[in-house]
Order: structure tokens, then sequence, then C-alpha cells
């Protein structure tokens, strides 16, 4: 899968196009990419993806802009999972925000060399999201590009979104986020050195480096971690801020996993989290909190060997 930063296509070739932001590559996402990679064999094309780095709300109310769903890594990941040729992972700064619809839709022709685009039915665009699918349509029919829409995905009535995955993991309701995603919600990352806190309470831990400091979820969770050649491996992970023994609110993700003791420092790993046991709590002391990492640890293997195995 060849990445492209910004619009321009080095090799003019030209393409089947989606665009989005794609947080979480959900099963709404993915109805879309495979509708548009029959698309793109059907027409000879290599299908392209279009995102936007930062999402634009981050840009425009960082501070009310949701939790991401998945770095750019995991994202990528997933584009290549699905079968896209080529991304092009476009930097939302001022000038692109102020760029008008018309605009926008004109460098999809001249930057990108699109073909064939597909969006979401509701889909928006350009400065003050002024341009939508009938903008694109006509002005895709003055470049000879087709453009088509898809309609959204429902599950139980409920349309899959990236907002219903947020509030599927805010609840730690982890079996709908599943459903809505079509895989467990992950979290992946570098193993880095944390400051030992675990291991001299006796369940050490692998930290996983966060590439955005408010997650999606928090809690205490069962988990499953793999990557890097290494097979699956089960654990009780902690996703908070851990304020028995912290005060600065920074998340932290730790993973003590069960009958393991190899190096993983450094290496590039996936956090699975299958189920929530609880909510992430302050305890008098440090001895209380051990108790109940003990009490965490035995209730997920429990959960393990109710047939979760």
């Amino acid at each position: 899968m060849l990445i492209f930063r910004g619009l321009h296509s080095p090799d003019r070739q030209p393409v089947a196009l989606t665009i989005g932001n794609f947080d979480g590559v959900h099963l709404g996402h993915q109805a879309l990419l495979r509708q548009l990679s029959a698309a793109a064999q059907a027409c000879g094309l290599p299908a392209a993806v279009l995102v936007f780095e930062p999402h634009p709300r981050e840009f425009f109310t960082p501070q009310q802009a949701p939790a991401r769903l998945t770095n750019m890594r995991e994202k990528l990941e997933l584009f290549a999972g699905l079968g896209m040729d080529r991304v092009h992972v476009c930097r939302f700064n001022s000038s692109f925000a102020q760029m008008g619809a018309a605009d926008f839709i004109h460098a999809l022709h001249r930057e990108v060399a699109a073909k064939f685009v597909l969006i979401g039915d509701d889909f928006r665009f350009g400065n003050a999201r002024s341009g939508d699918f009938a903008l694109m349509e006509k002005i895709g029919e003055q470049h000879g590009f087709a453009v088509q829409a898809m309609h959204s995905v429902l599950h139980d009535d409920i349309r899959i979104s990236s907002t219903a995955v947020r509030a599927a993991l805010a609840d730690g309701n982890m079996r709908m986020a599943q459903r809505y995603l079509g895989r467990p919600y992950s979290i992946s990352g570098r193993v880095e050195h944390g400051d030992g806190m675990g291991k001299r309470l006796g369940f050490p831990t692998a930290n996983i480096q966060l590439k955005h400091n408010r997650p999606p979820l928090s809690g205490i969770f069962v988990v499953r971690m793999q990557g890097d050649g290494l097979p699956p491996m089960n654990g009780v992970a902690s996703l908070g801020v851990r304020p028995t023994v912290r005060q600065d609110g920074k998340y932290v993700l730790e993973v003590h996993l069960f009958d393991f003791a190899h190096n993983i420092y450094n290496r590039h790993m996936r956090v699975d989290f299958l189920h929530k046991l609880r909510d992430e709590e302050k305890y008098p002391d440090v001895e209380t909190l051990t108790r109940q990492i003990a009490l965490d640890v035995e209730n997920a293997k429990q959960w393990f060997e109710k047939d979760h195995g």
C-alpha cells in the first residue's frame, strides 16, 4: 500500500477514491471501503483513501473534540487489511480549512487524479462544510469522474458510527463496541519502560505508549495482547490515571500478562479489550490497591476459563 502526504499524487495514476476521517474503521467504514474496492476492480483502478490529520474537530475545537478511536498507524494497518492500494494523508491546517468546496473538488481531479469517487451520504467538505454530494456530483461530471453515495450501515436500527462506538466504550460495553467494529476494540503502541510500580507490587506490567492523552475508555479490563511475531497472550489491563499513586492526571495503559516473563520492551504490540471488570478507583493505601489488583487478576483468569479462552 502506497502512502502519500497531501493531495498530490506523483504518478498521476487515475484512482477510485473515497474521503473521510475513518476514525475506528468500524463496520460502516468497512462496508464503504469494500464497495470502493469492488468499484475500483470493475474500473481497473487502484483503490485510494483520502484522510485528514488531525481530525478537523481537533483542529477547530481541540478541547471539545471527541477522543480518538484509532491513531494513524492503526488506521493505515486497517486500510491495508481491507485491500486499499494507496492512502493520501492530508494535513488539516488553517489554509486547508479555508479551501472552498469547489476548489477541493477541483483538487481531487487535478492532484489526486480521481476517476471515481465514493462518499458517505452525509459527507460534507470545504470551508464552513459548504460542499455536499450534489456539488461533488455536479463538478465531477464537468471533470469526467463519477460520484456515488453510500447509505449508512445500521445495526438493530442504530446507525453504526464512530460516535456510537465511543458511547459503547464509555459505557464499558465491550460486546457492543465489538459488534460495531467487527473486531475487539484495541490500542496498539510500543512497549516502554514505566515507573516499576507494578513489579514492586508483585504484578509486573507492560506499559503501552499512548499517542493521545484522552482514550475513549478507562477502567480495568480483561485483555489479550499480541504482535511482533509473538503468540496471543492473555492478561488484565489498567487504563487510567492511577489516582492512588499519581496526581498528574496522565493516562497510562498497563498490561499484566499471565505466566509471561519475556523482554518485550520497544516491541510494537496490540492490546485487545475483551471485557470490562470495573471502573478505576482511588484506594487509601498501596496495600489495599495490591489486594484489589490480585482480585482483578483472579477475576480476569476466571473470565477466560468460562469458555472465553
